[in-house]
């Protein structure tokens, strides 16, 4: 990759995450890149070539995937603790309002199994996770899968409230917000065990 394309792509995600696709023109990435719209095409197709090439480019992704999970103790508080954490770490609001400016729908079909990555590696690895610790007895046998996009439910709930409103919403820390949630959390399912037994 040249460092003209690289200004060229870096300057179409910026505009995408502030302004959205459909508004980003090939003049105002041109304009932002500091070159013109013909140097531009001769290093691209379209605007929609620029995008694709971004996402491509681990700078413009979301860096989730299962290896960051890798702080697990067997111990249900502080593990879930930690997959919430290495989420909201990565998860910038940059990155939660570019992958939104990414939606648009002459390209989320392409876009589409990029943005999925970050959610599938989080339920697929918080899945994985609790099947592990119910076959270690420290966990009944419920529905993984729905306890794990309810834990991702919440997570992305935070994350994208925070990129959209910054903290004007609301008055609790991401730290305070991890806690409560993971203890809320871990009584839904002491309180499900119970009931189970009855």
């Amino acid at each position: 990759m040249d460092e003209t394309s690289q200004k060229i792509i870096d300057a179409a995600m910026s505009l995408v995450r502030d302004k959205g696709y459909v508004a980003t023109t090939t003049k105002d990435i041109a304009n932002e890149a500091g070159v013109n719209e013909c140097t531009l095409f001769r290093k691209f197709h379209n605007k929609k070539s620029i995008v694709m090439s971004g996402i491509d480019q681990e700078k413009w992704r979301g860096n989730l995937t299962p290896e960051v999970f890798c702080d697990i103790r067997w111990d249900l508080a502080h593990d879930l603790e930690m997959f919430m954490t290495e989420y909201m770490k990565r998860i910038t609001p940059d990155f939660v309002k570019l992958s939104i400016g990414l939606r648009a729908p002459q390209i989320y079909e392409d876009t589409a199994p990029f943005i999925m990555k970050i959610p599938q590696a989080f339920m697929s690895s918080l899945t994985d996770y609790f099947e592990q610790m119910e076959q270690k007895g420290k966990i009944p046998k419920l529905d993984f899968e729905a306890m794990a996009l309810t834990l991702f439910s919440s997570t992305f709930g935070f994350t994208f409230l925070n990129a959209s409103f910054d903290h004007e919403l609301m008055g609790i820390s991401r730290e305070a917000f991890i806690k409560q949630t993971v203890s809320v959390f871990l009584h839904g399912i002491q309180d499900d065990n119970k009931m189970s037994s009855l």
